[in-house]
Order: C-alpha cells, then structure tokens, then sequence
C-alpha cells in the first residue's frame, strides 16, 4: 500500500514538472502555446483579413525574390518545395519549415535565408487581437520569376 502512495506521488510529481516546463516555455515564447495560431494551408478560409494578409505576404516574397536564385533554380531539376512561415503579429518570423524538400539544397537552404532577411508587415490591428501567430503553407515554383502557391 505504502509503495502504491509512492509511485502516485512520483507520477505527481512528474506531471507536474511538465506542466511547469510548457508553462515556463509559454512565457518565454507566447506563441509557442498555440491558443492563438491560426494556420493558412492554401488559399482559402472563412477568415477574409487573414487570406488578404497571406496573399499580400506572397507576393512581397514573389516580388522581392532575388533574380538570380530564381533563374539558377529555374535551369535545375527540381520538385515545387513546400514551404511553411510561421510569422508573428509584430511581422517577425517565428520559424521557417521546409515540409516537402525540392531535391536541390541551394534552393532548401536560400529559401530561409530569404525569408528572414526580409522585412514582413505586422498584422492588421483586428488580425493581432484574434491571432498571435499565423502560418502559411505554400508551394513555390520557380521559372521566369517565383510564384507561391
């Protein structure tokens, strides 16, 4: 009975250690609970503001996409990459995933590289009272310029 009592006290004690670690990894990062994380994978949601601010985002990569990774990416063989960007409300990145590879790591590794060394918009009051952070899913495809899909 007694090393019953103790085995539940240990399973306490566990539990609770890992409620104080996700608490303690929520203060450091608010995003990181998800209680306001939306996710955008693909064109299309009830939520207009938020398909506004995902497709102004994809075509200021689209736009600002330095000419000559396209063009090198556009003379390889490659698969369309799948790439999600978590971005916060202030319009920093929070991560960069690279979910379906395109085969070729100088495309895999610019595409993080450029994704945080350019400057993304902070969300729309409204967007930043609803959600913390957002996250795009898009296809990109590279030929005569980028185009996400």
């Amino acid at each position: 009975r007694e090393e019953r009592r103790r085995a539940i006290g240990r399973q306490l004690n566990e539990e609770a250690e890992r409620r104080a670690a996700a608490e303690a990894e929520a203060q450091r990062n608010p995003s990181a609970s998800g209680l306001r994380r939306v996710r955008l994978f693909g064109r299309y949601d009830p939520n207009r503001d938020l398909v506004l601010y995902a497709e102004a985002w994809a075509k200021r990569i689209e736009m600002n996409m330095p000419v000559e990774l396209v063009r090198e990416a556009a003379r390889q063989r490659y698969t369309d990459p799948v790439v999600t960007v978590a971005i916060r409300s202030d319009g920093t990145i929070e991560s960069v995933t690279v979910v379906r590879t395109s085969g070729v790591a100088a495309i895999d590794e610019a595409i993080p590289r450029l994704v945080h060394g350019m400057t993304h918009t902070a969300f729309p009051p409204a967007m930043a009272r609803q959600f913390d952070v957002i996250e795009i899913r898009r296809s990109w495809h590279f030929d005569v310029a980028v185009r996400l899909y």
